[in-house]
């Protein structure tokens, strides 16, 4: 399983890069979260644009075998979705951590508290 040592993660299993100067950062869900889902078909991201509050849904992600909701892991705003993945969903699980990333979120300044780092979250998910 891939946990990348420079990633933050939660414990609903997305993964956040904070950019450089702290303003932006991509978030995706994680290896473990592809690997369990299995074979994701669909993805819907309708909240470009909006403010999103930590811990609310910001999108769906639609697997050959469950629907499952995503969760914003820090407040800001939505000002990306990653378009590729509308025809190419399964580049989630091709590449979670590159081609994958779902979202690139403006943050409100709102600290990091509830991230994790991969060795918490590889303790998580028992790696």
């Amino acid at each position: 399983m891939n946990i990348p040592d420079n990633l933050k993660y939660t414990q609903d299993h997305e993964w956040v890069k904070i950019a450089e100067d702290g303003k932006t950062a991509l978030v995706g869900i994680t290896d473990f979260a592809q690997q369990e889902l299995g074979d994701i078909v669909y993805i819907e991201i309708e909240t470009e644009g909006e403010e999103i509050e930590h811990g609310e849904i910001f999108g769906t992600v639609e697997a050959v075998k469950t629907v499952s909701d995503l969760f914003m892991p820090l407040s800001g705003k939505v000002i990306e979705v990653n378009e590729a993945l509308e025809s190419n969903p399964e580049a989630v699980n091709e590449d979670p951590y590159g081609k994958g990333w779902m979202i690139k979120i403006e943050l409100n300044g709102d600290d990091e508290t509830g991230l994790i780092d991969s060795e918490e979250y590889t303790s998580l998910v028992g790696g």
